[in-house]
């Protein structure tokens, strides 16, 4: 089976549509056409459309690795403490990695406990923080990010948010394959510089119609740098050339589609009370000119769609050598656990489904919360 997304898509180049396309194509804005929200809206349990293909699984370091993780966080000085322990509780980030990279060791699952607290606080600078209205900062933390991979005797930066970086690189270094260190230097680059898009868009309020769209929330989810960190947890040694293989590469876009999408259903409620519409659920109603509740019933099925792509191509996977297969076999199982362990945090974290999470996903209403837009007004 073809996949609808993969092969009439461009890589995201961090561009824009020139605003002068016609109207149909070119970029929306919410300025003057705000999106008018239902007081509530239903979500089916998303962990149940990716779990016959996604398997679910819990490292039995979680306990361990969060213990490290936090006092090294706590170290960089990122947040108060205050604010840190509201961080650390409201997160579950320790949950999130132990979910996510089952099969990591104590020392690995730390190390990916502190991407994860990193990725997580550098997002919500540009998100919701100190730069959330401000590209060139974004554009600052990036470029300084930038010289830890130019140069790797580069001195640890005082700057937090890349020193964090620079702890993980240092990990990812002492451990893994030169070809999983570049992987996720890569990963970094078109990371970051969607983050300085994205925050440009969010500026703006403008609306990349949904084929851009897409691509770029596989970049600014990290989808890429999550790949990397999966091998990186088993130090596993996979060819380059195996990820230049169409179907390898069909199969990856479909992965990160397959728990980006569940992202923004799960967090549309919490980004549209804090005025951000950078999410594919607003960019399906302004494309489509459907309410929210279609919007979400869309996306639901786009999702369930994606996940049977998944398994059809995992099928038409060609050997690459008896060697090589075994190590994609579990880097395979580890990846599909991070995708089933990151949909089931999403309903798990009170980040998303304030004020305690939900423990068990199911299906839900939802009540659209507009207190922060009140907030604003007062």
């Amino acid at each position: 089976m073809t996949t609808l997304l993969n092969h009439n898509l461009q890589p995201y180049s961090g561009t824009t549509i020139d605003k002068e396309e016609d109207p149909e194509t070119q970029l929306s804005r919410f300025e003057h056409n705000a999106p008018s929200f239902p007081p509530n809206y239903s979500l089916k349990n998303l962990a149940s459309i990716t779990a016959p293909v996604f398997a679910l699984k819990r490292s039995p370091h979680q306990e361990v690795a969060d213990k490290a993780a936090r006092e090294w966080f706590k170290s960089i000085g990122v947040y108060d403490e205050k604010k840190l322990d509201k961080y650390l509780s409201v997160g579950r980030f320790d949950l999130f990695a132990a979910l996510s990279f089952p099969n990591a060791d104590a020392r690995h699952l730390k190390t990916c406990l502190m991407f994860f607290l990193w990725a997580f606080s550098t997002d919500d600078l540009s998100d919701e923080g100190d730069f959330q209205d401000s590209p060139s900062d974004v554009r600052a933390g990036h470029d300084i990010s930038m010289r830890l991979l130019r140069d790797e005797d580069v001195p640890r930066p005082s700057y937090p948010y890349a020193a964090m970086l620079y702890d993980i690189l240092h990990d990812i270094r002492e451990t893994s394959s030169r070809g999983v260190y570049d992987r996720f230097c890569a990963a970094f680059i078109a990371w970051s510089t969607s983050q300085v898009q994205q925050s440009t868009n969010r500026k703006d309020r403008l609306f990349p119609p949904m084929d851009e769209f897409i691509l770029m929330r596989r970049a600014t989810i990290g989808g890429a740098l999550v790949e990397a960190m999966v091998e990186y947890s088993l130090d596993l040694d996979i060819p380059e050339y195996v990820f230049e293989n169409e179907i390898m590469m069909a199969m990856s876009d479909a992965a990160i589609d397959i728990m980006t999408w569940p992202n923004d259903l799960c967090s549309f409620n919490k980004e549209q009370a804090d005025g951000d519409y950078q999410n594919l659920v607003c960019i399906i109603m302004a494309e489509r000119n459907v309410g929210l509740q279609s919007a979400i019933d869309i996306l639901t099925d786009m999702l369930s769609a994606r996940v049977s792509e998944y398994a059809d191509l995992k099928r038409q996977l060609p050997s690459f050598g008896k060697y090589v297969d075994k190590q994609l076999a579990v880097y395979h199982e580890n990846l599909e656990h991070f995708v089933q362990g990151t949909v089931v945090w999403y309903y798990n974290s009170p980040r998303y489904f304030p004020p305690d999470g939900t423990a068990v996903p199911r299906d839900m209403v939802i009540a659209v919360n507009h207190l922060c837009d009140l907030a604003r007004s007062t």
